[in-house]
């Protein structure tokens, strides 16, 4: 009598494989998603908005002329 296992011999083939890989990354994915979150609410340095306005500026003068 035969067996009605399709990945008989293919230990890799079978559902616990796909759902470590998924699993994996997932992980990978709730962990960069929480770091990119973080950067997000991270306010922008008072200095560093300064020198984006000042770069504004020239720009907006230098198309006037």
């Amino acid at each position: 009598m035969g067996t009605n296992n399709k990945n008989a011999g293919h230990p890799a083939a079978g559902p616990s494989a796909s759902v470590d890989l998924i699993g994996a990354n997932s992980e990978i994915g709730r962990k960069l998603r929480q770091y990119y979150d973080g950067l997000i609410v991270e306010e922008v340095p008072d200095r560093f908005a300064q020198l984006l306005q000042q770069l504004d500026k020239a720009e907006h003068a230098g198309k006037a002329e």
